[in-house]
């Protein structure tokens, strides 16, 4: 596609108000790295550092990560790789408690957090777990880095993996997030939705800061 799009396509997407996708999977070669790494501004002329995040993608591939609409989650993963991961802050430990009584459903979530140096530990409740560990890690956060407040989730898919393993089977979650300008999708994958979620709720806010 990227030495002739013609071959492929009858006409530019372009023409008709769309854009070319690049997909990324654990079928994809060096050709295809590269041409989706230079939609996200990522450099993969590096002969041993392209082959290191294919090699990766394909192991996580295998483990359920899918990063074909995960864009967010393929650059910082390719930061990660290459050792340049961004270090805004470390998780060291979350945790997430439901009560169900006669007063209805109540979901709280407590993180404890290493930022610029600094031990911190916010707790903050929420309509559910996703949303209460949301809070809280923004909350957390927020003295550090202000600009997390814009950060808004707008889509939030979970695709179960292996049914056949039924409530113990692994699920993948997809978080669509916009700052009022762009929007970006992380991934996380676990035996836990809400470990999975979690996952793919750093990530979003991670991406963030790093964009800023």
């Amino acid at each position: 596609v990227m030495k002739n799009a013609a071959t492929y396509e009858h006409l530019m997407p372009e023409s008709v108000g769309n854009e070319r996708r690049i997909l990324i999977s654990d079928l994809s070669g060096q050709a295809n790295l590269k041409a989706k790494g230079k939609q996200l501004d990522i450099n993969l002329e590096d002969k041993e550092n392209l082959n290191a995040v294919l090699k990766e993608i394909k192991l996580r591939e295998a483990a359920g990560y899918q990063y074909e609409a995960a864009n967010a989650s393929l650059k910082l993963l390719v930061q990660k790789i290459e050792g340049r991961a961004p270090s805004f802050f470390d998780v060291k430990s979350c945790r997430v408690i439901l009560e169900y009584g006669l007063d209805g459903k109540k979901c709280e979530a407590s993180v404890k957090l290493t930022v610029k140096g600094k031990t911190v530990y916010e707790a903050a409740e929420g309509d559910g777990p996703v949303n209460a560990l949301d809070n809280c890690l923004r909350k957390a956060l927020l003295p550090f880095f202000p600009h997390v407040k814009d950060i808004a989730l707008t889509d939030f898919k979970v695709r179960v993996l292996n049914p056949a393993e039924a409530t113990a089977a692994a699920v993948r979650v997809f978080i669509e997030s916009t700052d009022g300008v762009d929007r970006w999708t992380t991934t996380g994958v676990s035996e836990d939705v809400i470990e999975a979620s979690w996952q793919a709720l750093v990530e979003s806010i991670i991406y963030k800061l790093l964009k800023r």
